[in-house]
């Protein structure tokens, strides 16, 4: 529904508080057009495009998505494409990497996949080092792996979350588990450069065999990226519902910590970099548009639901596919956050220290003088380097193995 008022936009403060620190005048719904954005002087390094359509909703999924009835594939890339043409300005220089989200961009037919790469090759310049797309085991065909390579497409993260139907069943993740190995097997027969894989540990009733197996499972593709992520329960999501109603209990703690330790170890024997706390990569393999993440550097985002970062703003576009089909230039956007110079500071520190390697020392340093709780984060950093769960080690502040395991209590204190 169109608003007439001024919208506060809120600035993110190193306690986590918000403090509505500026407006901006509006008639109808604000988008990223109103917003008083300051590009860095490397520009917007990546662009992120939300694909919503599922066949199906996860359960444990609180990305927007939806089941379209509708039939409304193509009139979704010809209106991200309009998107894509009014972004261009602010922008600048074509892209670092490109990374299709969702949802499940391949539900997406391939004539749509051909018509919105096409339009997108004025983003694809000499400097992109990555383009991946996001994908579901049950939707890579032939014909549109090819129509993915042809377009530029140079890897394909496959979500195969487990290899075994029953904890399929728990997450109401629907594909069959032997269409992993087709579509990996297809992939490399398509020529893409790139294989990665998403697997979920801490399923309700998964035992740490289950784990050794999906991994071994895994390893036997022989995939170039790993990511392991434990199950979150976020809010509202119908797994956190259903678990609230008592229909299964959660994994204990010292289960998912065993399985994180089995994934760090059964990895590193098999040759795969530690990078992040939650991926693994072949030496060479790293997903650079994630890095820009850890990295705090900026992205652009495309389609409905998609968030981004430029200059210390934050922002997503606002995840309803109506509204965003009937608008026109950038979209109606939501949850907008404006980082001050202190907040900037703190996420630095908490992205920074996601990475396996950590900040080095100077930057540490740096951080610590320029924010307005130096002392205080100083003072949290000597707090969990005596509990062992941070170290100094070749120049460099990082989690231990232990405090990777604890990291949301270290990295809160340092926010």
């Amino acid at each position: 529904m169109p608003r007439s008022s001024s919208t506060l936009v809120t600035q993110i403060t190193s306690d986590g508080r918000g403090i509505q620190d500026f407006s901006v005048p509006i008639t109808g719904a604000i988008s990223a057009a109103d917003l008083p954005l300051n590009p860095p002087s490397e520009g917007v390094r990546g662009l992120y495009l939300h694909v919503p359509f599922c066949f199906h909703k996860c359960h444990y999924c609180d990305f927007y998505s939806i089941v379209d009835a509708l039939g409304r594939h193509e009139q979704f890339v010809h209106r991200l494409l309009r998107e894509r043409d009014a972004a261009a300005e602010a922008m600048g220089d074509t892209p670092e990497t490109i990374f299709v989200g969702g949802g499940t961009p391949t539900l997406l037919p391939a004539a749509s996949w051909r018509e919105l790469l096409a339009g997108l090759a004025s983003s694809i310049g000499p400097g992109l080092a990555e383009f991946t797309v996001e994908a579901n085991p049950e939707t890579v065909t032939g014909e549109l792996l090819d129509v993915l390579v042809a377009g530029g497409v140079t890897r394909i993260s496959i979500g195969a979350q487990s290899f075994q139907p029953a904890h399929l069943q728990t997450l109401e993740r629907w594909h069959d588990p032997e269409n992993v190995a087709r579509s990996v097997e297809r992939a490399r027969a398509a020529g893409l450069r790139r294989v990665s894989l998403d697997l979920i540990f801490g399923i309700p009733g998964q035992t740490v065999d289950d784990w050794a197996d999906d991994l071994a499972r895994a390893l036997a593709l022989e995939p170039d990226h790993l990511s392991c992520y434990g199950l979150t329960y976020e809010p509202n999501t119908p797994m956190t519902i259903r678990l609230r109603r008592g229909d299964f209990e959660a994994s204990p703690d010292e289960t998912t910590a065993a399985m994180y330790e089995l994934t760090r170890h059964t990895l590193a024997l098999a040759g795969y970099e530690h990078y992040e706390i939650s991926n693994w990569a072949r030496p060479g393999e790293r997903c650079r548009h994630n890095l820009l993440y850890w990295t705090n550097r900026s992205w652009w985002p495309l389609g409905p639901g998609a968030a981004g970062h430029v200059g210390g703003v934050r922002w997503k576009n606002a995840p309803r596919l109506s509204e965003y089909l009937e608008s026109s230039g950038l979209p109606p956007i939501t949850d907008v956050e404006r980082v001050d110079a202190d907040g900037v500071v703190g996420e630095r520190l908490m992205l920074g220290l996601r990475l396996i390697d950590g900040l080095p020392l100077g930057v540490i340093d740096e951080l610590l003088a320029t924010g307005g709780r130096g002392s205080t984060r100083a003072a949290a950093i000597a707090k969990h380097e005596d509990a062992g769960r941070l170290e100094r080690a070749n120049g460099r502040l990082r989690l231990t193995e232990t405090g990777q395991l604890l990291a949301d209590l270290v990295l809160v204190d340092l926010i």
